[in-house]
C-alpha cells in the first residue's frame, strides 16, 4: 500500500509512484470516485470543449455567429 499524510489544511502530496502510473503532470485535473467507502483517484482527460475558453458562452454559438466569425 502506498501512503501519504494529510496536512492541517487537508492537503496531501500524490506519491511519485501514483503520479507516474496515472501520467500526472502539474496542472492536470484529478477526479475522485467514491464507492463502498473507498475512493478511486483518476486522471481527468481534457476534452476539446474544456480547452476552449469560450465554451461557456453558449449564447454566442449560433449559426449566424459561426458564419460571422469563421474567418477569424
Amino acid at each position: 500500500m502506498i501512503r501519504s499524510r494529510l496536512t492541517s489544511k487537508s492537503q496531501t502530496t500524490i506519491p511519485q509512484a501514483v503520479r507516474a502510473t496515472l501520467g500526472l503532470q502539474p496542472g492536470d485535473e484529478i477526479g475522485y470516485i467514491v464507492e463502498n467507502g473507498q475512493v478511486i483517484l483518476t486522471r481527468v482527460l481534457a476534452t476539446a470543449e474544456q480547452d476552449d475558453p469560450f465554451a461557456t458562452f453558449g449564447e454566442w454559438n449560433s449559426v449566424a455567429d459561426q458564419q460571422a466569425y469563421a474567418g477569424l
